[in-house]
C-alpha cells in the first residue's frame, strides 16, 4: 500500500475534527492556536498546508484574517468545504506539502504545517516540506510546524497497550535505543527532538518556540474530560506553563517549532 492510499483510507474514516473537540483535544488546539496568535497583526496572510478538514484555517478566517489552504486528500477538501460559511475569507485547493509551486514566493506572514510532517515518510520529503514552506513565507514570517512524538507512543502504545515486543520484532522499536520507525502502514512518522533540530538547522530560520501542545494530557484523557470547567481552565493554565519547558517538552504527544524566517539581507544597524 502506497502512502497517499493509506493516508486516504485513514483520513475517509477518521474525524479528525472531533480529534480537536474534546477538553483533552482542546488543549492542544487552544495551546497552537494561543502561539499563532502572538504573532498575528492586522491584515497578516497565512497559509495551512495540510489543512486537513480546516479546523485552524476556519478559526483564522472567521476571525477575519486571509487564509489559503492546501491538503491532499479529497475527503477532507469536501468537508473543508463544507464547513465554509459564505463570508469566510478562506481557499482550499487540492496539493502536496512537498510541492507548493502554485504559491509564490515570500507571500504569507503565517505559514502552519500542522500536519504533513505526520506523515513524510523520507528525509528527503521532510527537508523538501519545510524548505517549501519557509521558501513561500516572508522575511520575518512565522513558520510553525507540528510534530508527532516517538517516546509518547512507545509508552502509551508498545507498553502501555503491551505491543512492545512485537514492535521490536517487526523492527519498528530498536530494542537497544528504542528509536521508532515508521512505514505507510503505521500511519504517522514519529521523532526525537534531536531530528527535529536536524530539520530545522539547514532552514534560514531562528527558532523562536519549542512547545509541546499536549505535554501530559494524553496520559489522562479520561481524567481531564471528565473535569469540570473551573478546573479545566486551571489545568490549562498548568498545561500552558510547563509546555516550552525542555526538560518536558520531550514527553509530549505533539510538539510545535515556531520558526522566524531570517531577512534577505543582515540588519547592520
Amino acid at each position: 500500500m502506497n502512502v497517499l492510499e493509506a493516508l486516504t483510507n485513514h483520513y475517509n474514516s477518521y474525524d479528525e475534527d472531533a480529534r480537536l473537540l474534546s477538553q483533552h483535544g482542546q488543549v492542544e488546539f487552544l495551546t497552537t492556536v494561543r502561539y499563532v496568535e502572538k504573532y498575528l497583526f492586522p491584515h497578516a496572510r497565512i497559509l495551512e498546508i495540510g489543512a486537513g478538514t480546516g479546523r485552524y484555517s476556519h478559526y483564522f478566517a472567521q476571525m477575519g484574517y486571509r487564509v489559503d489552504a492546501l491538503e491532499l486528500i479529497p475527503h477532507n477538501i469536501d468537508i473543508f468545504r463544507q464547513n465554509t460559511k459564505g463570508n469566510e475569507p478562506v481557499t482550499i485547493c487540492q496539493g502536496n506539502a512537498t510541492d507548493l509551486s502554485i504559491f509564490d514566493n515570500d507571500v504569507y506572514d503565517i505559514t502552519l504545517l500542522l500536519g504533513p510532517m505526520y506523515h513524510l515518510f523520507t528525509h528527503q520529503e521532510k527537508e523538501q516540506a519545510l524548505q517549501e514552506a519557509i521558501r513561500v513565507t516572508k522575511p520575518g514570517g512565522k513558520l510553525f510546524i507540528a510534530y508527532c512524538m516517538s517516546d509518547p507512543s512507545v509508552m502509551m502504545y508498545a507498553f502501555g497497550k503491551n505491543m512492545i515486543h512485537h514492535l521490536i520484532e517487526k523492527e519498528l522499536v530498536d530494542p537497544i535505543t528504542y528509536e521508532t520507525k515508521s512505514t505507510p502502514e503505521e500511519l504517522f512518522v514519529l521523532y526525537r527532538k534531536e531530528e527535529i533540530d536536524r530539520l530545522a538547522a539547514p532552514l534560514p530560520a531562528t527558532r523562536l518556540h519549542f512547545i509541546g501542545t499536549d505535554m501530559y494530557t494524553c496520559y489522562f484523557r479520561s481524567m481531564i474530560d471528565s473535569m469540570d470547567k473551573n478546573t479545566y481552565q486551571r489545568y490549562l493554565q498548568f498545561h500552558l506553563s510547563i509546555c516550552e519547558r525542555k526538560d518536558m517538552t520531550g514527553f509530549s504527544h505533539h510538539t510545535l517549532d515556531v520558526l522566524e524566517k531570517l531577512p534577505l539581507f543582515p540588519d547592520f544597524s
